[in-house]
């Protein structure tokens, strides 16, 4: 059992239930981000979701993506020494067909006994990729939706919409969730853009920090040499696009000018926003604090690993 190497504690009663739910082979920030909700004290993981990345499945082909998640999980999580401390479930490979029918998986099943368990410390599930187990969740226990706080890295930014990965993997499930009960705060592109960084920090910061630091540093570049013919990467700067799933729990609760709260829209073809719809009010970011959460990162890397 690894022991983080902190000189304070998190009272228990300000700790969170977490699940980490990440397209974590997808390209490379999301690795980043399952590190940091690891070394974060105040979440308490309950599971890693190894979710699919099918509308983009590079080298490792269609129907094999989730399986490139759950392998890139289990290899950041040894390299981390804590294999043995968390457990990962596979997503389902496909995005769902209809959205009335769940996609069935052993994601799916764990999301819904979480949900249901009875515990003090309140679930959120922090979804840094396409939202296909947490819809089939849903479908399959709508229960789950009054027990459970999902935070979501997606959607384009307000109020038209635009083209966005994540959302883009499966905008069927993005609306099942949308039209759900469950309480969302949601992270679109234009606010979860605001994290970024260059390779030279990275390598100040993260790449002496032991075999995990050095891994993330260079899984990065080596993706950022492979995706060199594409518009992005820029050549020189990345974003960590999903760290603000840690961020906005960190931050104070009671600064609510970072966000709105809206009736949920729902997502056209296109990936436009439809507002026509009356469904429950969800939690809209912003902006999140980059200077926090990357701070926080670094030192949480340095005081474990920083060799």
């Amino acid at each position: 059992m690894k022991n983080w190497n902190y000189d304070f504690t998190v009272p228990d009663q300000k700790k969170v239930r977490m699940i980490v739910y990440t397209d974590c082979k997808n390209e490379a920030d999301d690795q980043f981000a399952l590190a940091h909700h690891l070394m974060t004290p105040k979440f308490l993981v309950k599971g890693i979701v190894a979710g699919h990345f099918n509308g983009n499945p590079q080298e490792w082909g269609e129907g094999h993506t989730a399986e490139a998640s759950y392998s890139e999980v289990h290899k950041v999580l040894k390299l981390m020494d804590v294999e043995d401390q968390f457990k990962v479930y596979k997503g389902s490979e496909y995005p769902l067909t209809d959205s009335t029918e769940y996609q069935p998986s052993d994601a799916c099943d764990f999301i819904i006994e979480e949900a249901l368990k009875d515990d003090p410390h309140p679930l959120y599930i922090a979804c840094q990729g396409a939202i296909t187990d947490l819809a089939s969740a849903i479908l399959k226990e709508p229960k789950i939706c009054s027990r459970m706080t999902a935070i979501w890295i997606g959607g384009g930014q307000y109020p038209e919409g635009e083209k966005e990965f994540n959302l883009e993997m499966d905008i069927k499930a993005a609306n099942v969730v949308m039209r759900s009960k469950m309480p969302l705060w949601q992270i679109p592109m234009n606010v979860y853009k605001q994290m970024a960084v260059t390779l030279a920090e990275l390598q100040m910061h993260v790449k002496p920090c032991g075999e995990i630091g050095n891994y993330l540093f260079t899984q990065m570049v080596e993706f950022n040499t492979k995706a060199a013919d594409f518009p992005w990467p820029h050549g020189e700067i990345w974003g960590l696009g999903d760290s603000p799933t840690v961020g906005v729990l960190l931050q104070e609760s009671q600064k609510r000018d970072v966000y709105d709260v809206i009736p949920a829209p729902v997502f056209k073809e296109d990936e436009s926003y439809d507002f026509s719809e009356k469904n429950r009010d969800i939690r809209v970011y912003k902006q999140v604090d980059a200077r926090m959460i990357l701070n926080d990162f670094y030192a949480k890397l340095y005081l474990n690993y920083h060799q």
